[in-house]
């Protein structure tokens, strides 16, 4: 079978296609890929916030309509920037192991984030992150980051801002791992769901693909990531909402942590919960409607607000 990966055309997301790539060549029934980059609506605005744009998933909807009008067959996504929602007609066939889910602080000159005069200025476009920062350091100023990362880079070096946060996972697959001044345990800031995992996306149709992408799945992974998702499901969350979720395995038992947080950090909810790791979705979810009984809702709504008032200022 010849397999058309339908990606953006940023490095990373062609550094994710050709290592899936990579991955399917190695078996049997593969006989040859095509790596097909095309540009998304998410990557051409980049004036204009994520949130005001629809959120991340504007980077996925054009790889969608591609494999859709057949110019594609697969689609690999970073999981955390899937919506909670799969659209009717696709499926994720396979994710794969979880590479490292920590958030990195790229400092200027190598500086922690302790270090950070006050008032210094960081860049980072996601919420959950400039709440659980501010939890940190309350006096810092938070401001959005768009554009990939050797953009978001060079925006540190030339002096925009005094540090930037990014996923870990992402500068390590770019080997820019050395930029990484300091990374940030889940107690201190808790990842986004499914933070660090590659996904492979395809239409729920065609299952001799699935049978033949699904002989790359990390079981393990799955697990996690069917936990976290299911908390950012339960809480009608997308990607750019405040909210966190992060499964660990040990042995045959999984504990979830998630929080919800308004944008400033001036309040936080966590919580956990211990179980069957075979029943990962339903552990994830059970959290989530105990976060509901705790006030989640109410957070998330007056996030939602502030985001709205923030816009209008």
């Amino acid at each position: 079978m010849n397999i058309r990966i339908a990606t953006r055309k940023s490095a990373l997301a062609l550094w994710q296609a050709e290592h899936v790539g990579a991955r399917l060549k190695q078996l049997d029934r593969v006989d040859q890929i095509e790596i097909v980059p095309m540009s998304t609506r998410g990557d051409e605005i980049l004036d204009r916030s994520l949130q005001k744009l629809g959120g991340k998933g504007l980077f996925i909807k054009e790889l969608e309509i591609a494999m859709q009008e057949g110019a594609a067959d697969i689609a690999v996504h970073s999981m955390k920037d899937v919506p909670a929602e799969i659209p009717p007609g696709f499926v994720i066939a396979a994710v794969l192991e979880r590479a490292n889910s920590a958030d990195a602080l790229v400092g200027r000159r190598g500086m922690r984030l302790e270090a950070l005069d006050p008032g210094a200025r960081v860049g980072s476009s996601s919420l959950r992150r400039q709440a659980q920062l501010k939890r940190l350091r309350p006096d810092l100023r938070v401001d959005a980051v768009r554009g990939n990362i050797n953009t978001r880079l060079a925006k540190l070096e030339e002096g925009e801002f005094d540090a930037i946060m990014l996923a870990a996972a992402g500068l390590e697959r770019l080997g820019l791992g050395h930029h990484i001044s300091q990374q940030f345990t889940p107690e201190e800031i808790l990842p986004a769901a499914a933070q660090g995992v590659l996904g492979i996306e395809c239409l729920s149709s065609n299952h001799e693909l699935i049978n033949i992408v699904a002989s790359l799945n990390h079981a393990n992974t799955e697990r996690t990531t069917c936990a976290e998702r299911a908390i950012a499901y339960a809480f009608g969350a997308n990607c750019q909402s405040p909210v966190a979720a992060y499964a660990r395995l040990s042995g045959k038992e999984l504990t979830i942590t998630a929080l919800v947080a308004l944008p400033d950090g001036s309040e936080v909810l966590r919580d956990a919960l211990c179980g069957d790791a075979s029943k990962a979705a339903d552990l994830g979810r059970r959290l989530a409607d105990r976060m509901l009984g705790k006030g989640a809702r109410d957070l998330l709504d007056r996030a939602d607000a502030m985001l709205v008032q923030a816009e209008h200022a």
